[in-house]
């Protein structure tokens, strides 16, 4: 694997809330594990070889159901239009630390009118509302760490 392309990798991995990435390709298997928020991440390169696989047990099959009841409740659906992050990458409020805000809560917008701004690789990705409405939730906090399809937006 190329050594710009894995630094890449590795520099997305520490910049986001991912604890783990493999990935397999023709020429190897690479595996970036983050240890914790302050350490480097973990690089493991591994020649591709068949991998043995490992017998699930009962006891192995029952752990994660036995889990599952423990989870928190899940919070109601949001009425009205919910805006997703079409990438991963960094939430901004407004283009510049110093400036107003795209939007706030409850102000009207249109489609096509720019509310946010999302920092993927370097690049500011300005985000537009894709419906008409007033702004009744913003779902991300300014700085925080996005998802692709996570909830930044909620319009009415």
């Amino acid at each position: 694997m190329d050594l710009r392309k894995l630094k890449t990798l590795i520099d997305l991995v520490s910049e986001s809330n991912v604890s783990e990435l493999e990935i397999t390709e023709a020429d190897g298997k690479v595996r970036i594990v983050k240890s914790s928020p302050a350490a480097a991440p973990v690089v493991q390169a591994m020649p591709m070889q068949a991998m043995p696989m490992q017998a699930m047990t009962p006891a192995m099959a029952a752990a994660p159901a036995a889990a599952a009841p423990a989870a928190a409740p899940v919070e109601a659906a949001p009425s009205g239009h919910v805006v997703k992050s079409p990438m991963v990458g960094t939430f901004y409020r407004a283009s510049s630390p110093n400036a107003k805000a795209f939007v706030e809560v409850g102000q009207q917008v249109k489609a096509g009118e720019p509310i946010c701004i999302i920092e993927a690789m370097k690049i500011m990705n300005e985000i537009e509302a894709d419906a008409t409405g007033t702004v009744t939730k913003i779902c991300c906090e300014n700085g925080q760490p996005v998802e692709f399809g996570q909830p930044l937006f909620i319009i009415e």
